[in-house]
Order: structure tokens, then sequence, then C-alpha cells
């Protein structure tokens, strides 16, 4: 899983420059939705609605908790989770990375093997990556070459927007990540039982913070910018304006968003080569041919369109469509046009593993027909197609 990650970064998606060979490859042995949704553009609920399987105004973590405006900072103790249903059934149950659902529980809280990683952006300054940074000889986290944003009414800098990072690729929490979980890996493959276990990355959320070799990766000139950065404002809620001035959108001129674009593209890349990694270990060890592999986002990213950056209040393509991607060992290789969402991942999950779906009045997987009654949303079943009966998912 990614975070804030634009759907036309992909080349499985489309993209003629961005390369992405291992993303890409999951794409042509399985499945690729082409309508695949986040339920809010908000880390904290989008990720609490996958995790439980509820709509946000369900399960009431309606805001990053580092912004919350009055919200739940925690999931209730008695709403569903896939976690337990999967520990009850023996699964190991592992998490890497980014978690980000509420403000002090962790994925430990829930009884599966990692480390809580707090907070919406890269930790550079915990102590583990920093134990990891010394363990392998690497650099310590530094950033030259700082591109900010301009504060509203020019009273001062803005935000961090991208930076050079004077470390390798080597040093990166991006491989951070990947090396704990290969680690999981590892140790799954010896255990012998089923598991599950997701690897989640905190880019390619800003600030764009790369080695030079990202940096530099993508040609400027070969950035189309996106047509809706020729919008106005007119007609449209204020917010959007505010929301604009308070990122600077407008502080950056074409050829600077052309540069800030293949900065992202680059981050895009070098999160791929990680997940190649993590792909690689799965063949090595044999697990490739029993294991079905999931790779999503929590919400997209606007990166100038409509004049806007980050995510925010406004329902555009850009923040709530996501990749979405499975390959399941024995289903045919297709691509699907069908709605999904994040939410629909949790049924498939347990699906995957031979557990119950669950009550979908529980669930928060409903929807309402125009003739007003409610009936369950469609869902797609991988196990309906497969030809094996995979028992472990990643």
């Amino acid at each position: 899983m990614t975070d804030q990650h634009r759907v036309d970064t992909l080349g499985c998606y489309g993209n003629p420059v961005v390369r992405t060979p291992a993303l890409d490859g999951l794409a042509a042995e399985g499945t690729r939705f082409d309508r695949f949704y986040t339920p809010t553009a908000i880390c904290t609920p989008a990720r609490a609605s996958l995790f439980t399987g509820t709509h946000p105004f369900r399960h009431g973590l309606l805001n990053n908790p580092e912004r919350n405006g009055g919200a739940k900072d925690e999931v209730d103790d008695e709403f569903p989770n896939f976690v337990r249903p999967l520990l009850d059934a023996g699964y190991n149950v592992g998490h890497v990375g980014k978690w980000h659902i509420g403000r002090e529980r962790g994925p430990e809280y829930y009884g599966m093997d990692g480390e809580h990683l707090p907070g919406a952006l890269n930790p550079f300054h915990h102590p583990s990556y920093q134990a990891w940074l010394r363990d392998n000889g690497h650099p310590p986290f530094k950033v030259r070459e700082a591109v900010f944003g301009k504060a509203p009414n020019d009273s001062g800098r803005g935000h961090l927007i991208a930076g050079r990072l004077e470390q390798p690729a080597e040093a990166t929490v991006e491989r951070f990540l990947a090396d704990r979980t290969i680690e999981l890996i590892d140790r799954y493959a010896g255990d012998g039982r089923p598991f599950a276990l997701t690897c989640s990355w905190f880019g390619p959320h800003l600030p764009y913070l790369l080695p030079d070799a990202y940096y530099d990766l993508y040609d400027p000139a070969d950035v189309p910018l996106p047509a809706s950065m020729a919008e106005t404002f007119a007609g449209k809620p204020e917010v959007q304006r505010r929301y604009a001035e308070y990122w600077s959108a407008d502080h950056f001129d074409a050829d600077a968003w052309r540069k800030l674009i293949a900065v992202y593209w680059g981050y895009v890349t070098m999160i791929d080569e990680q997940a190649g990694r993590i792909l690689d270990r799965l063949r090595e060890r044999g697990l490739w041919d029993d294991t079905a592999v999931v790779f999503t986002a929590d919400h997209g990213e606007f990166t100038g369109a409509h004049r806007l950056n980050d995510k925010g209040p406004a329902m555009y393509e850009d923040i709530y469509r996501i990749p979405g991607i499975i390959r399941v060992p024995g289903a045919p290789v297709r691509a699907v046009d069908e709605f999904a969402t994040l939410i629909d991942l949790h049924p498939t999950i347990l699906d995957l593993a031979g557990l119950p779906l669950g009550d979908p009045a529980t669930a928060g997987a409903c929807c309402r027909s125009s003739a007003g009654r409610t009936t369950p949303a469609p869902r797609w079943s991988p196990s309906s197609t497969a030809t094996t009966s995979p028992t472990r998912s990643g």
C-alpha cells in the first residue's frame, strides 16, 4: 500500500514515461481495477475503512488525528476488523510501515507482528530507522535544496514540497520498510503457517525527499501539465480557493510544476523498486504460486491539478480514484471496469482466506437502490475464478 498515489503514475494505468515494472508485472498477471476508489481522500479514515470494512460515517474516524476536529481518535474495540478472523483461523498477521489508523493504537494492539510507526509522514527520526541506519553503515537523514511553497498573504515560507536527500536509495525509509517486510516473509516461510502481511509506504506523499538519482530521474520536458491547471475557481466552493492559497499552488509556475511532478514520478519509481524486492522474495521462498498479492493506495494527490496540491476538500478523480491490482494464483488476467472501493478489500481478504464475509449491514458494504431498498454491494470474488485455493495473502 502507498499513500497519496495518483493512478496515472503507473505504466499499467497508461503512463508512457514512468517506469514501474514491478507493479506493472503484478497487473500483467492479475486483475487491474480501472474504477477503484477510496471512500475518502484523507489518510486515517480511508485506512480505517479498509481495516473495518465500513464507511467513515460508521467507524467515526473522520480526520487525521494530527489535525483532528472532534472526531474519534481510535476504532472502537467492538468494531469488526479483518485481523481478528485471520488470527483466529491460525494465520500469522503482520504489518510493516505506515499505520495511521488512530492516534495511539498500532498494529501490535490488534495482535499483529509489527511496530507502530506513528504519524502521516516518513519517520526519519524514529529510533528503529535510526538504529537500522547505524547497523547498516548508512549516512544519516539530511536534505538540501529544499523546495517550499509560499505562506498565504505573503506571510513567509509555506509547506515543504520537495528536496534532495543526501542518502543513497539503500538508506531510505522505503528500503528500510521493504527490508522489514522481507524479514517477516522469511520468518513466515519458515513457520509454514498461512500468513497475511502488509507493507505500507509513507510515499509518494509529499514532501518528495529523494536521492539525486530519483530526484532527477525524469526530464521535466516529458511531463505534461494537467489540463485542469487552467481552471479558475469561478462557481466552485470558496474552500477550494482557500486550499489553493494554503498550499500555494499558484506560487509555482509551469516549469516548476513540471519539475515537481517529475520528482513525484521519481518517488513512484523508487517505491516500485522496493515493491519488486518484496515480490522477488516471495518467488525465492517458493510462495508465489499460493500467495495472493494486492496493491492499492489510501487516496491520490493533486500535484497542481485543478490549481490544488496535496489532497483536500474537493471530490475530484485525481484524489479519489486509486490503483487497485489483485493477483491471485490461477485467476485469469483481466481488467475490470466495475466500481469498487477500499471497503471491498476487507471482505475480499477474508474471502481469499476462506473465511466468512460477515453481515454486509454491519460491515458497511451495502448500497441504497433507486427504489430505496438496501442491497448487498457488488463484490468481486476471486475464488469464483481461481483454479487454486490460495492460503496466503500479502
